[in-house]
């Protein structure tokens, strides 16, 4: 199930995803999204696997940019509520400067304790569904009035954002700057801290998430996937999609064949 976010939160939430996983994982391939994901577990054990350092899943987490291989293992019939939010946008939301989570499932618990057990409590205490994410949303509201002085800041990084991936996915950070007015180096830091990535490994991720859509909802050949996801060539696509993989895009077909699509699609949403 998924829900919209209010006008206020759309340019920096996606939306809100209820998963309920219907039978075991064990060691379930997980794919980097691009986005950043606040995670409430709601009911049942999860766990994640990022570069081979294993985490359970807390009450309530932050899931940071990945780029290294990571893997879900999931109890039947655990629920999550997912608010997805844009790689632009995590900085009104949390303060700590983005970098801190990349490749990194945080306890929440760990970050303003006080706020975030309140936060759970609200949300364990609410009735449906759709109160449970009105609860997180007045949440994020009242986060993103107290980091207002971050808008700014965080508009510059959306344009850069926009500028890095108008150039067939080959990142000229020097035209950018010329375009933008702002030195490489400060780029550089802005993104860090309010991405969490560098400007080349964004695109990076963008570009893994076009190849990764080709892979698994068309027949294309490999060959025909890494040009029109904007590789040099399918060497290089097949290096990438390992590096934050840990297989290859031929084995992503073959889980996709083996395990039911839908279910397949709801462990890609988040964890």
């Amino acid at each position: 199930m998924q829900c919209l976010p209010s006008a206020i939160l759309a340019p920096y939430i996606k939306n809100y995803t209820v998963v309920t996983i219907e039978e075991d994982l064990d060691n379930e391939v997980f794919y980097p999204s691009g986005y950043i994901d606040l995670v409430i577990n709601l009911s049942g054990a999860a766990a994640t696997i990022i570069n081979g350092r294993k985490k359970d899943t807390p009450s309530i987490e932050l899931l940071g940019h990945l780029t290294l291989p990571t893997r879900v293992t999931v109890t039947k019939g655990t629920t999550v509520l997912i608010a997805r939010i844009y790689p632009h946008a995590g900085a009104l939301f949390f303060s700590n400067p983005l970098a801190e989570f990349t490749n990194y499932a945080t306890d929440l618990y760990d970050v303003r304790s006080r706020e975030h057990r309140e936060l759970y409590s609200r949300i364990m205490e609410a009735g449906t569904i759709y109160d449970k994410i009105r609860v997180l949303e007045q949440f994020l509201l009242e986060q993103l009035k107290q980091h207002e002085k971050q808008l700014k800041k965080v508009t510059v990084v959306q344009q850069l954002s926009q500028f890095f991936l108008l150039g067939d996915d080959k990142l000229d950070l020097p035209a950018v700057a010329r375009k933008s007015g702002i030195s490489e180096r400060y780029i550089q830091k802005l993104c860090l801290q309010h991405v969490g990535l560098s400007p080349a490994a964004l695109v990076a991720v963008v570009r893994f998430n076009r190849s990764l859509r080709l892979v698994l909802d068309t027949p294309a050949s490999l060959t025909a996937v890494a040009y029109d996801a904007g590789y040099y060539d399918q060497a290089h696509f097949i290096k990438e999609f390992r590096k934050f993989t840990g297989i290859t895009p031929s084995e992503a077909r073959q889980r996709l064949i083996k395990n039911d699509a839908a279910f397949q699609q709801a462990v890609n949403i988040g964890f």
